[in-house]
């Protein structure tokens, strides 16, 4: 999974061990190290957290844990290019309208 190689890869230029994240993160070093692996999904305020802890750019992080998400439940690659298409259109559409407003 890519967010978890991202993870693992600020946290090892900066020289820190997965049991100070996850101490950070209130979760047990096991957990972390699953996230790390790919094998456990983060929550949405975990991924924020961690953004803040390792002093990454939150909206990469997030579009890795999105992208992770995304490639876990599609597995057809045609299929998943015309859901992205159709979720591009809708946050398109969604902007406008609050654009209007």
């Amino acid at each position: 999974m890519k967010l978890g190689n991202r993870i693992k890869e600020l946290r090892e230029s900066q020289g820190l061990l997965q049991r100070q994240l996850s101490a950070q993160l209130e979760i047990d070093t096991p957990m972390f190290s699953k996230i790390e692996r790919g094998e456990r999904r983060a929550k949405r305020e975990q991924v924020l957290k961690i953004a803040e802890l390792l002093k990454a750019d939150e909206k990469e992080l997030l579009a890795l844990w999105l992208g992770d998400q995304i490639m876990e439940i599609v597995t057809d690659e045609e299929q998943a290019l015309q859901a992205l298409k159709m979720a591009t259109n809708d946050i398109k559409e969604n902007n406008k309208n609050k654009d209007s407003e």
